[in-house]
């Protein structure tokens, strides 16, 4: 039988139809353009093929085509009756985090793995900050993936995708050196994946080498397909270079060319937080933007985010609403949110969180600080890199400082221990 790039046998009998599934496969794991139309291309090669149909259904689904991904998925469920016992458990694995099974998902792709651990489509759900881990609201969902990759790592040698979803493991576990390591040698390997171009810049950002990660990120975006899935979120490290080296002209003129709604193609997630983020960013160091920037971010927000559910885009959204003064979006935010404890992943976290932004935008420091700060220890559970959660780390910074108490900003700085050096934070010296 014929085999994919990981050795492992695929129903199919068409050359042609394996040669595009895995040029397909490499471009999804690549964070490449056009991985939606290349695993449609393999249908047309082999009607009868099951998984071109997942891998098509994920590239759906990442852009916020639900019900596309969801027909996609059911599809490859009804080919696969005939195929191996391997793809039909790789067809009910992905088809059940497409199907919004979050939870059911990742204990088959766990079970999955024992058995089949170089299934790397499989994996690559569980893997990264938005994965099954990211988005699983547990505490200690870092440490779990982390372990996972550490188990599996024998099995993929110095196979590039793993290498750079192993690196960011690494990473946001503050195993810097290792992660580096890891990451070069994916780049020298495959030095266009967006993936792995994403992870470097996370890499240089927890050592504080944003000159280093300026220059690199610079020549990289140069050949890097505006469509490329990463491109929104890899210019906002960009522009987050730029500000940490105060030069917030810069990081605006990033955020209009490459990551604004209307100025970005990158999956919506992506799109909304790190919009938004980056204005926020931009106010906490002492560079604030009028509110109609943020009118074309509300918009966008209630587009395609119109209900809560999604604690990482929650919490942004409540910023967004706050700062272009939509109250009636707020309000029905904050009863979900106060709703979904309990129920909801991480909305006990969110919802206090969520409250602390908007206290933080109305200029209520006293608020924003008893809202933030007993919960500052547990952001991992709502999501989203150690990167991007220092959004919500340097606004009750600036709470503390802009309330004139200096020693809980310094304490709060202090706990801070093997983080990046540099801190982007009007008032901190």
């Amino acid at each position: 039988m014929l085999t994919d790039r990981y050795g492992l046998e695929l129903s199919t009998a068409s050359v042609e139809a394996r040669d595009a599934y895995v040029a397909a496969v490499d471009c999804l794991l690549a964070a490449g353009a056009g991985g939606e139309p290349a695993f449609a291309a393999v249908t047309a090669l082999d009607p009868a093929f099951a998984l071109p149909h997942l891998g098509r259904a994920r590239c759906l689904a990442l852009y916020g085509r639900g019900e596309e991904a969801r027909a996609a998925a059911a599809r490859g469920r009804e080919l696969a009756a005939p195929a191996s016992r391997r793809e039909r458990q790789h067809v009910a694995v992905l088809a059940l985090a497409i199907e919004g099974r979050a939870a059911d998902a990742l204990a088959a792709t766990l079970a999955h793995l024992e058995e089949f651990p170089r299934d790397a489509m499989v994996l690559a759900p569980a893997t990264g900050v938005f994965g099954l881990y990211g988005f699983s609201g547990r505490p200690e969902r870092e440490h779990e993936l982390l372990a996972l990759m550490d188990r599996l790592a024998p099995h993929y040698g110095e196979d590039w995708w793993f290498l750079g979803q192993h690196a960011f493991a690494e990473c946001e576990r503050g195993r810097l050196a290792g992660a580096e390591a890891r990451v070069e040698r994916a780049l020298a390997l495959n030095p266009k994946s967006g993936h792995v171009a994403h992870v470097r810049a996370h890499v240089y950002y927890e050592l504080g080498q944003d000159a280093a990660a300026a220059r690199f990120l610079a020549g990289w975006l140069q050949n890097y397909p505006r469509e490329g899935q990463m491109h929104c979120h890899v210019s906002w490290h960009a522009a987050m270079c730029a500000l940490m080296l105060d030069d917030p002209a810069g990081a605006l003129a990033i955020y209009e060319a490459s990551i604004r709604p209307g100025g970005s193609a990158g999956p919506p997630l992506n799109v909304l937080t790190d919009a938004a983020a980056l204005l926020w960013r931009l106010e906490l160091a002492g560079h604030p933007q009028p509110r109609a920037a943020w009118t074309g971010i509300r918009e966008f927000a209630l587009e395609r985010f119109p209900k809560a559910g999604v604690t990482f885009a929650d919490v942004h959204n409540a910023m967004v609403f706050a700062v272009s003064g939509d109250s009636a979006s707020a309000g029905r935010l904050a009863d979900a949110l106060r709703t979904g404890i309990g129920r909801q992943w991480a909305a006990d976290v969110a919802e206090p969180v969520a409250r602390g932004m908007a206290a933080f935008a109305r200029a209520d420091w006293s608020a924003a600080i008893e809202a933030i700060a007993p919960v500052a220890a547990a952001l991992a559970s709502i999501g989203g890199s150690r990167a991007q959660r220092d959004l919500v780390e340097y606004t009750l910074l600036a709470a503390y400082l802009r309330a004139a108490r200096g020693d809980e900003a310094k304490a709060l700085i202090a706990r801070r221990t093997g983080r990046r050096p540099t801190v982007a934070v009007a008032g901190w010296a």
